[in-house]
């Protein structure tokens, strides 16, 4: 069953908080796991009575970690086969390297080398 644009984003919504809390919660991460329909519930995925829960930390192969689309086609299984398989893939690794001088010089002076939208340094 494809969903509509409006359910998608609905859907695609609920799972980014889905994400984000179990990537910042070490209590919701645990509840994920061992009450997921609870866990679920909060952040705003309403599952029918008697569906079966499936959480994957380790994507598939071939299914690529993080990819948006196949979490779509898994729910999208899921309304269909009361199967809800979710990818709840681990922290992402944040770069914290520090800034170099010349990073630091041109945050600094001013620089617009990274600007994304026009402005009177830019143009």
């Amino acid at each position: 069953m494809a969903l509509d644009p409006q359910q998608r984003a609905e859907f695609v919504n609920a799972y980014t908080r889905v994400l984000i809390s179990s990537w910042s919660d070490e209590a919701f991460a645990a509840r994920l796991q061992s009450e997921p329909r609870t866990a679920l519930a909060e952040s705003g995925i309403e599952l029918p009575a008697g569906a079966e829960v499936v959480i994957v930390t380790q994507a598939p192969e071939g299914h690529g970690e993080g990819n948006l689309d196949v979490q779509v086609e898994l729910w999208e299984t899921g309304l269909e086969t009361g199967r809800y398989e979710f990818h709840i893939p681990t922290t992402p690794a944040v770069d914290t390297a520090e800034l170099s001088e010349g990073d630091l010089s041109d945050v600094a002076a001013g620089s617009c080398n990274y600007c994304c939208c026009p402005c009177c340094c830019c143009t």
